[in-house]
């Protein structure tokens, strides 16, 4: 299984992955953090990893 990991140095923060995950993503001192790489199957991971405006979200095996 895939585990989501952000680029905080290209994270602006928007909030969008947290809301589309919130069991996998937060927002923490304004940047994305990820809480629950285990919780991808609760969600649409690869919708969250796309709507990233800045591509700050990959997917690692």
């Amino acid at each position: 299984m895939a585990t989501p990991v952000v680029n905080t140095e290209e994270c602006i923060g928007c909030g969008l992955c947290a809301e589309l995950c919130p069991e996998v993503f937060e927002i923490q001192d304004e940047k994305s953090v990820v809480i629950g790489p285990d919780k991808c199957d609760t969600c649409d991971i690869e919708e969250a990893v796309d709507s990233c405006p800045v591509e700050a979200i990959t997917l690692e095996d």
